[in-house]
């Protein structure tokens, strides 16, 4: 690290940058990795050094880091029209051909597509349709929404409410009325003693019956569910969940929203999250891989019963008050339509299909660690929970202290991984082959020893 140097990188960057997700006073003294290039699976920094990513960023760079078509096609795309909006009727043969592509590959029939620039404004966006569609419908109070601890839908001040962890919500003033948050699924931390997974999924069930009940079913409008959780620790629903959950909300007439930013385009194995775990949404929501986050672009797609709404609403009011500068930027779009083509030749799905077993093989190598108390995952995204005691599942003091050790030691070995509190991430880019997996594996488990040998040093493991 060079930022004591007054004018490199380091130095520049401590000086003129707000960090997302980062300690601010720390960051001042330690300063930042910076990113110089990527190829591949690997990216470089600024000294030449190379790291594999195994969280393809944020769970997002699909196809690595260097794509030559998705690179031409942003360049054709800005020679030809560098940007045009939606607004007034308006449109343009990208966003055209993305939302028929969108449609064609949606996990079940959809009738629109609203687009957006972030997997946050894309939730913000479904919020605010939920909203207006209960309003359409003639039902001014069925405005409530659940969510459920540990869940993540962004961070805007709508979709920050929805996301179910406490530091997006500490001194931000959040949540918003209106939002709810029921139980997290993770059997492993929530399980009761004798308790099955499917009767684990009855009890969140009843619960969340309990709450809707409890709330007034004339007040809760929608549901909002990852398929699988990512940044509130990777949490693979239990087995039965999603069919129970469905028939509660079908019983009180509640929508359901499934937040695809992270599981869409292939991450469980199949396109969708919701195709994995028999998932029936009104409204899906998807960024990142979208294209392949070479560009920033999210959609929000609707079923027909929530389109009829909007129709009746804005002709109501004269006009769908909605939309952002850049919903369906020609470039992004473009690079979203070429991307979803790569995905379709390669056939990006089987390929997870033949990987992800591999992967999750590996995943379940590192549960024999001492450290490891959980391994869970599915297709090409998994984590590891990181106890003091494998029998109690005692976690370790100080939440993130170990996770971030592992998470150092991993960057110092060339492997970006991250920690959620004490849980470890996998989210390779899913072009990843079998001996790049393996590699992952190999320095992650350096790391673990490496943790392991420091915690036992300052007497904080004696396992």
């Amino acid at each position: 690290m060079t930022h004591n140097a007054p004018n490199s990188l380091q130095a520049r960057d401590i000086a003129s940058v707000v960090h997302p997700y980062t300690h601010l006073k720390k960051h001042l003294s330690e300063g930042p990795l910076v990113i110089a290039r990527g190829q591949g699976v690997r990216v470089y920094d600024d000294s030449g050094n190379d790291y594999l990513e195994g969280m393809a960023g944020l769970w997002s760079a699909s196809l690595g880091f260097d794509n030559e078509r998705l690179v031409q096609a942003a360049l054709k795309q800005m020679r030809q029209l560098p940007f045009y909006h939606g607004f007034a009727s308006k449109s343009h043969e990208p966003m055209i051909e993305l939302a028929e592509m969108l449609l064609k590959r949606a996990p079940v029939p959809m009738a629109r597509v609203f687009f957006a620039n972030s997997g946050s404004e894309a939730n913000d966006s479904a919020l605010k349709l939920v909203w207006y569609y209960s309003n359409a419908l003639g039902r001014p109070h069925k405005k409530k929404v659940i969510s459920r601890i540990k869940g993540y839908h962004g961070v805007t001040i709508a979709s920050a409410s929805l996301t179910g962890l406490p530091n997006n919500h500490r001194d931000f003033d959040l949540p918003i009325a209106n939002i709810l948050h029921t139980d997290c699924p993770h059997f492993y931390r929530f399980g009761q003693e004798g308790e099955s997974e499917e009767q684990f999924a009855t009890r969140l069930a009843d619960s969340l019956d309990t709450m809707i009940q409890k709330e007034g079913p004339e007040t809760v409008a929608a549901f909002i569910a990852e398929p699988v959780m990512g940044a509130g620790g990777v949490i693979v629903p239990p087995v039965g969940y999603y069919e129970k959950i469905q028939a509660v909300l079908k019983k009180h007439d509640v929508l359901f929203i499934a937040d695809e930013v992270i599981c869409g385009f292939g991450r469980t194995g199949n396109y969708w999250g919701c195709q994995t775990f028999d998932i029936k949404p009104d409204i899906v929501t998807c960024a990142k891989a979208l294209s392949a986050s070479f560009l920033p672009i999210s959609a929000v797609m609707v079923n027909e019963k929530v389109w009829q709404a909007m129709l009746v609403e804005s002709e109501k009011i004269g006009t769908f008050g909605h939309g952002y500068t850049y919903s369906g930027h020609p470039v992004p779009a473009a690079v979203a339509v070429e991307t979803l083509k790569i995905y379709d030749e390669i056939d990006l799905v089987g390929h997870v299909r033949k990987v992800g077993p591999v992967m999750q093989a590996g995943l379940r190598k590192l549960g024999n660690h001492a450290l490891v108390g959980e391994v869970r995952g599915i297709g090409m995204i998994g984590a590891i929970e990181l106890v003091k005691d494998k029998k109690t599942k005692e976690a370790f003091p100080g939440i993130g202290s170990a996770g971030g050790l592992v998470a150092k030691h991993a960057q110092n070995n060339g492997l970006i991984q991250r920690n959620m509190g004490d849980s470890i991430a996998f989210s390779p880019p899913l072009v990843m082959t079998e001996t790049d997996i393996a590699d992952m594996f190999a320095r992650v488990t350096t790391a673990l020893d490496l943790t392991l040998a420091d915690l036992r040093s300052a007497g904080e493991f004696k396992g």
